[in-house]
């Protein structure tokens, strides 16, 4: 029995043909025809039944339909408006599906939550030019969402797995790590999709990081992090103390207090590095005259 019944050729051409539809390049709609794939996805996600997952461009339906069949309920963010009535239809048949026709981007929170509460799952095939800043963004804002297993370009998994001292490692590495940790990832063939992009994709897990540092902590982490790689090329004395309008010295300081020499590039320094920055940032904030 398959995981989805829309995951083929077949059914998802009849699918599109029913509604009258047409993928957009411009959304970056590459439906999801493997059922083998979707049983990856699920099994990597290990979604019990009952829980409530975010499902973000839900497309036509296909894993929406395998996340329901194995008794997980989903609130379904879909921006383009010619895919609203066939998910309307799935939803009259699936009372644990809502449809919210939204941008992910921009969608508010609290318009996510259900009688059942807030989502606790990220689930989806991500529509690849927004992938970054959506997974970014829920973990930021939803303190609820425990894991995220998301379908994106092989280049974000990349990214969102680096390695200090590695090509792909840069602030949005660092971001997303004071925040998740990488707990799984497999690669998609280009063959799995209708129609096929033009660049590979790879599914990954993502787990919120337990004992995670406080909020304070992890916000100032994260000024460091945007300070430091605003100048890539240059030293992280200098790129700290211009992103943080403060001195030189006052870097130098910081970067002391942390351990941190600073004649390294913000790409070396490790997630660890940067907790330490940012707890030296809080405790220079709290001891200057008008308190940060």
């Amino acid at each position: 029995m398959p995981h989805s019944r829309l995951a083929s050729p077949s059914a998802t051409i009849a699918a599109l043909e029913r509604y009258g539809l047409r993928t957009r390049k411009s959304l970056g709609q590459h439906f999801l025809i493997d059922d083998n794939v979707v049983g990856r996805i699920l099994e990597l996600a290990a979604v019990e039944p009952g829980e409530l997952v975010l499902e973000i461009g839900p497309g036509i339906g296909t894993l929406t339909d395998a996340l329901l069949g194995v008794g997980a309920s989903v609130v379904a963010v879909e921006y383009d408006d010619r895919l609203l009535p066939g998910l309307a239809d799935l939803a009259a048949e699936a009372p644990g599906l809502t449809v919210v026709h939204a941008d992910a981007v921009s969608v508010p929170v609290a318009a996510l939550t259900t009688s059942a509460g807030p989502p606790v799952a990220l689930v989806a095939n991500l529509p690849y030019a927004v992938a970054a800043t959506v997974v970014l963004r829920f973990f930021e804002e939803m303190p609820t969402l425990s894991q995220a297993t998301v379908m994106v370009q092989a280049e974000v998994a990349d990214r969102m797995a680096a390695a200090p001292a590695t090509k792909d490692y840069g602030a949005y590495t660092v971001k997303l790590a004071l925040r998740a940790r990488v707990a799984g990832r497999f690669p998609v063939a280009r063959s799995c999709f209708l129609p096929p992009p033009r660049v590979d994709s790879a599914v990954i897990r993502l787990d919120r990081v337990e004992q995670a540092a406080a909020p304070e902590l992890v916000a100032a982490a994260t000024r460091v992090v945007e300070a430091a790689f605003s100048q890539r090329r240059k030293t992280i004395r200098n790129s700290l103390a211009a992103g943080l309008g403060i001195s030189t010295s006052e870097g130098e300081a910081l970067l002391a207090e942390a351990g941190i020499e600073g004649s390294v590039r913000a790409e070396t320094v490790a997630v660890s590095g940067y907790l330490d920055l940012g707890q030296a940032l809080l405790e220079w904030d709290a001891g200057r005259p008008d308190g940060g």
